[in-house]
């Protein structure tokens, strides 16, 4: 594994109820590498996406802590690009202006902002679009426009909350492969949240894998197909072979999810 850039170091979650407290996520500790893309993935309600609102400074921990570049990460930083689901653009601003929004508030000036926004904008395909605004765009555009803008900031690390969730499948496929692209291009730093089997092989360099809730890691599986990535890729043996692996592991998870709600809707009906 390359060299650590992320350290998580035995975080947890807890939230406060009327009847005590909630635990959502478990102790958790894992490591990023320069240049690795690794996904978490987890049945729903597991602590997957409170566990990267932490890493963004979002949401406080009860235990634990975070430490990028060995520095303890306290709140939100320009350091850390995020992505969405939701398309989190500002709506008054064109496609370019959303792009150089991170980089004006540093105090960038404006030929670097606009240099900026034109480099990022090419990477995602979408330099014709840049006086748009993005009611004007197809949701696979907006989202493209958003890792567009977290990439303008330098971010040391990308945190992607199931990013292509809310896309219809043949757009998201192609969202992916982007994601992969500029991988390739901009040796970018990623920790990608889905609860997409596929998609997580497709992309990473490692997985791991998360218990119901609470959360905790449950499995750790490192994938070994390299930086170069073609879409013929998803029908090879090994492909199916680690998916089998991850889908085994997730299996027993989400049948106690169901579980647990059955019970829960008996015991609120007696």
């Amino acid at each position: 594994m390359p060299d650590p850039i992320l350290c998580l170091e035995g975080l947890s979650k807890e939230y406060p109820t009327k009847s005590g407290s909630l635990t959502v996520l478990e102790p958790t500790s894992l490591t990023v590498g320069v240049s690795e893309l690794v996904s978490i993935v987890g049945p729903s309600g597991c602590g997957k996406s409170t566990l990267l609102h932490i890493v963004g400074g979002l949401t406080t921990p009860t235990s634990g802590r975070v430490l990028l570049d060995g520095h303890e990460v306290t709140g939100p930083g320009a350091e850390r690009g995020m992505v969405f689901q939701a398309y989190t653009l500002f709506p008054w601003l064109t496609v370019r202006q959303n792009v150089q929004f991170g980089p004006k508030q540093r105090g960038a000036k404006k030929a670097e902002r606009e240099q900026l926004a034109d480099h990022f904008l090419d990477a995602v395909g979408l330099h014709g679009f840049r006086d748009h605004f993005p009611k004007q765009l197809s949701g696979g555009m907006r989202q493209r426009v958003a890792i567009a803008r977290a990439l303008a900031n330098s971010p040391r690390i990308l945190l992607m909350d199931e990013p292509f969730g809310a896309l219809d499948a043949q757009t998201r496929t192609v969202m992916q492969e982007l994601l992969l692209t500029i991988r390739s291009k901009e040796r970018t730093t990623t920790l990608f949240i889905t609860h997409d089997i596929d998609e997580a092989v497709f992309l990473s360099d490692r997985i791991f894998v998360m218990t119901a809730r609470p959360g905790r890691l449950k499995a750790e599986i490192c994938v070994p197909f390299g930086s170069d990535r073609s879409p013929d890729l998803r029908t090879s043996p090994e492909f199916f072979q680690i998916r089998a692996e991850v889908y085994d592991l997730l299996h027993s998870e989400g049948q106690a999810v169901v579980d647990a709600e059955i019970a829960a809707g008996s015991s609120a009906s007696g």
